[in-house]
């Protein structure tokens, strides 16, 4: 099992930055990659960003430019700088960590609110 914390969300105005954090433990030998998700209300839970172990990175289309992802792996954490935030930003966040492709375990998810 992995478990999954993550911390840093909250309330900022348009335009403004967060860190996200995402501290992981437990049986990670079988992770290969972790990232973030994101679930606005009424709407999907989408990919945000994606980290592997070999330090590859992807990015949805409507974060790049603005947030960056990276781990300490000394740590066992991942990290999401979200810069230039807008209200279309506002939403849950959810950490993940994959075996593959597929997200395997959640964290409990941050509230993420820019106000505009």
């Amino acid at each position: 099992q992995v478990q999954l914390v993550e911390s840093g969300g909250g309330l900022v105005q348009a335009g403004g930055s967060l860190r996200l954090s995402c501290a992981a433990s437990g049986s990670l030998f079988s992770i290969n990659a972790m990232g973030w998700y994101r679930q606005a209300p009424g709407k999907q839970r989408e990919l945000v960003a994606r980290i592997t172990n070999a330090g590859s990175t992807n990015y949805a289309d409507f974060v790049k430019g603005r947030f960056t992802i990276s781990r300490d792996s000394a740590k066992n954490t991942v990290y999401l700088q979200m810069n230039s935030l807008k209200p279309d930003d506002t939403a849950v966040y959810y950490c993940f960590a994959a075996r593959l492709a597929i997200p395997n375990y959640w964290g409990q998810g941050t509230q993420v609110t820019v106000s505009s």
